[in-house]
Formats: C-alpha cells, sequence, structure tokens
C-alpha cells in the first residue's frame, strides 16, 4: 500500500512537473505570431493624417489671427502701424469684410431702387445682339419677401456693392481710385454671375447696368394712386465681361 500510494503521488507530481515545464516554455505558436503582426508603431496613412491635421488647425488659427489683427486695425483709430500698412489692410477688408457701425446708429435707406441690368454680344456675323433689361433687384425681393430666414446674400450683396459704388464714384462712372477700381470690378462681376444665372446659357460678352431711384411711398397710399416719379434714372456705360454662357 505505500508503495502503491508512492507511486501515484510520484505519477502526480510528475505531471505537474511536466504541465509546469510546458507553460514555462512560452505562448503558443498562434500567440507568437500575433504578437509578431503587431507594428511597434503607427502606420504611417495614420501619422500621415494626423500631421495633415495639425497642419490645417494652425493654418486656420494662423488666418484667424491676421484676420482679427487687420479688422483691427480698420476699424481702430489712424495710427502709424494702421497708415504703413494701409494698403494690405484695405485689401483685405474690402469689398467681403467692410466694417460699419450702422447697428449702433442706423441709417435705413429711404429709397427704393431697381438694379437692372441688359447684356450684349457679337456673334459670327458682326452682329451685336442685345438683350431686354432684367430686374436684379426684384429677383432679391423674391428671395426676402415671406421669408423667415432671408438670406445676406438676398438682403445686401447688391444693394452693399451699388451704394459702395456710388460712394467711391460719385456722380461719374470713371474710377479715379484703386478702391473705386475694386468695388467697380465687384459690382460688374455681381451683375454677370446673376444675370449669368438666370440667362439660359445665353452668351455675353458685355453687361451694362440701369438704376432707377424711386422715393418710398408714403404710409396709407392707395395701391390704385399713381406710382411716384423716380428721383434717379442713371445709366451706367457697358462693360466688358469675361464671356459667360455657352
Amino acid at each position: 500500500m505505500r508503495k502503491t500510494g508512492w507511486a501515484v503521488s510520484s505519477g502526480i507530481g510528475s505531471a505537474s512537473v511536466k504541465e509546469i515545464h510546458q507553460s514555462d516554455s512560452g505562448p503558443a505558436p498562434q500567440q507568437r505570431q500575433d504578437e509578431g503582426a503587431m507594428p511597434g508603431k503607427r502606420p504611417i496613412g495614420v501619422r500621415a493624417v494626423k500631421a495633415g491635421l495639425r497642419t490645417a488647425v494652425a493654418l486656420c488659427l494662423a488666418t484667424t489671427l491676421v484676420h482679427a489683427v487687420l479688422v483691427f486695425l480698420h476699424v481702430a483709430p489712424s495710427n502709424p502701424v494702421s497708415k504703413r500698412y494701409s494698403a494690405q489692410v484695405n485689401g483685405w477688408v474690402y469689398p467681403l469684410f467692410e466694417q460699419n457701425w450702422k447697428l449702433f446708429a442706423p441709417d435705413p435707406d429711404s429709397f427704393n431702387r431697381k438694379i437692372l441690368a441688359r447684356t450684349a454680344h457679337t456673334d459670327s456675323e458682326g452682329s451685336v445682339q442685345v438683350t431686354p433689361w432684367f430686374d436684379l433687384a426684384a429677383v432679391d425681393h423674391s428671395a426676402v419677401d415671406h421669408n423667415v430666414f432671408p438670406s445676406h446674400t438676398s438682403q445686401n450683396l447688391l444693394r452693399r456693392a451699388w451704394t459702395s459704388y456710388v460712394e467711391t464714384h460719385g456722380g461719374s462712372d470713371t474710377a479715379r481710385s484703386e478702391r473705386a477700381v475694386m468695388l467697380q470690378t465687384y459690382l460688374r462681376n455681381i451683375a454677370a454671375d446673376r444675370v449669368a444665372a438666370h440667362n439660359d446659357g445665353g452668351t455675353f460678352d458685355f453687361i451694362q447696368l440701369r438704376v432707377v431711384t424711386l422715393p418710398v411711398a408714403a404710409p396709407g397710399t392707395a395701391a390704385g394712386n399713381r406710382p411716384p416719379a423716380p428721383t434717379e434714372d442713371r445709366l451706367l456705360p457697358w462693360w466688358k465681361v469675361t464671356s459667360h454662357g455657352k
């Protein structure tokens, strides 16, 4: 009995030793293969995406900082820095980031303006084809009327382009400063793009604007009354534009 008990216990001990030796020898081949497949570093694609993201964020922050500084120099009182870099400041601010203080001293328009446009195109035979007048302001008015959230573009883009043109040109259509040239180009491009969007593919190489200014009717005026006479009917010269249409 003693021999048998010793033999059994010896057998168990041997089996335990074998199991321990087997577990100490290392992980299974499949585990080693999985660990070897995991790289020590991140893939190149992930690093490239993160580097590109950091660059984009840095560019956005730099652009925001430059924009804030230039707008500050524009609205700040005249100083040596704003005078020295006035060309760069004006080139950045006008016409898209123009600042004014009408929020605190509103000056609503006391006139209604019709901004009309027509185009001209010279065909292959040399004859000039001129289109009828197209009311650009009416398109904006229709987009604003009965719209709870009208876009800033429909409300102000064309209107502010015209008022800025008048401020820099006065009663003459000759640009006498760099800003006047810029605002003339700005107004011309807006009108050309608006006409091209409603022209159904018609081709044109020249554009002309006509601005009719009407006084605002008095409150309570009957609809059947005679419409007020225009206070100004201004015809601008023909402007050459980049060929539009097909």
